[in-house]
């Protein structure tokens, strides 16, 4: 995680921003559910659900 080193000593990781909280966008709908059981904080879990419901529209098949 980057949250308290220095920028020069910090690896880059995509999947975390620079204060070092996760992203959601390239997470797919098991990911998401999986880390929505995981999470415990109700902030987290709002922005889990938010990503969800983004993207269970795309998925969901046309009648």
């Amino acid at each position: 995680m980057a949250v308290g080193q220095n920028q020069r000593n910090r690896k880059n990781d995509s999947m975390l921003t620079k204060t070092g909280k996760a992203r959601l966008g390239p997470l797919n709908l098991a990911q998401l559910t999986k880390l929505l059981e995981t999470s415990t904080k109700p902030k987290e879990k709002d922005k889990i659900q938010r990503a969800l419901n983004k993207l269970a529209p795309a998925t969901l098949p046309t009648a």
